[in-house]
């Protein structure tokens, strides 16, 4: 009786198919089976994506709008004429204009008109008030100093115009405006730890989302471990999912967060204030705004690889 010979491997062929050699990509991701966008991670991610997206062009559009304030205030200054006589406080406002004109520490001079200083003034005095002598209305002049508005050029141009005009006041245009500059810091910094803030639970559910997977594919993974899989592979099946949901939960988070920066962009533009116009984004400004989806998935696969390594060195 003849028997079939079996061909010997060639020569030099050492290799030998043991355990999970090809342990990784679609084959490895049967493991776990689960429809696409079935679970909470990528409406989660996509949530915290969106809200990370609007926070980062507040701070973005704050740090704009703090750096176009602190410019324009660095150098300027106001001088107010304090006098009740009509008279008097015009003939020392001639004075300390040409004054300020004169003065080696001083850009430029502009004498407010005082038919402005009362518009400005008729919502709290009213139209009646603002041109009633009754209340006196001090008369005002802008200053460009060249330079910073220190408290010794300060000092300098408070004795200058002290010879000249005696109810003369001299302060720096930052100080009345320092309680908005502050406020918006304040806001840049509150978006800044909201991101972080995003960021964090956003890990946190990815978190709870690989343990409550390692646990429904325990008996998996074990017989996994008896067939030659490390932890390695099998973290990188995790990861691999997880990566996948963060794609599509980052894209759409992306969109939504888009449209609502987009909308109140307009809003704020439609307010004509050239204080808030200092806020605008930049091209780079949108850039980084695209990096933000992409920083949260980058997020997610880590923190999957992590907990996974580490529950299974635990677990087995």
């Amino acid at each position: 009786m003849a028997y079939p010979v079996r061909e010997a491997p060639p020569a030099g062929d050492t290799r030998k198919v043991t355990g999970l050699a090809r342990f990784r990509g679609a084959r490895a991701a049967q493991l776990l089976p689960r429809t696409r966008l079935a679970g909470p991670v990528p409406w989660v991610i996509a949530i915290m994506v969106a809200l990370t997206v609007v926070a980062a062009a507040a701070a973005l559009a704050l740090s704009h709008l703090a750096g176009r304030v602190g410019g324009d205030l660095a150098g300027g200054a106001t001088v107010q004429i304090v006098q009740a006589d009509r008279g008097q406080r015009e003939r020392q406002a001639v004075a300390a204009r040409d004054a300020l004109t004169r003065s080696a520490e001083v850009a430029t001079v502009h004498v407010v008109p005082a038919q402005e200083v009362e518009r400005l003034l008729a919502p709290w005095l009213g139209e009646d008030g603002a041109d009633s002598e009754s209340v006196p209305i001090p008369a005002l002049i802008d200053v460009t100093l060249r330079g910073a508005a220190t408290r010794e050029r300060l000092r300098r141009l408070r004795v200058e115009l002290a010879a000249v005009a005696p109810d003369a006041r001299i302060d720096a245009a930052s100080r009345w405006l320092e309680p908005v500059v502050d406020t918006i810091a304040s806001l840049r910094w509150l978006a800044i730890a909201l991101i972080a803030l995003l960021g964090a639970t956003s890990a946190a559910a990815v978190f709870l989302a690989a343990r409550s997977a390692l646990g429904g594919n325990r008996s998996t993974i074990e017989v996994v471990h008896l067939l030659g899989g490390t932890d390695t592979q099998i973290a990188r099946v995790f990861q691999r999912s997880v990566r996948l949901d963060a794609a599509v939960g980052g894209a759409i988070g992306f969109l939504v967060g888009l449209i609502i920066v987009l909308t109140l962009g307009s809003q704020f533009a439609g307010l004509g204030s050239g204080l808030v116009g200092g806020g605008v984004l930049r091209w780079f400004d949108w850039l980084l705004l695209a990096l933000v989806p992409l920083a949260m998935i980058g997020l997610a696969m880590l923190t999957a690889r992590w907990t996974v390594t580490a529950a299974l060195k635990a677990l087995l």
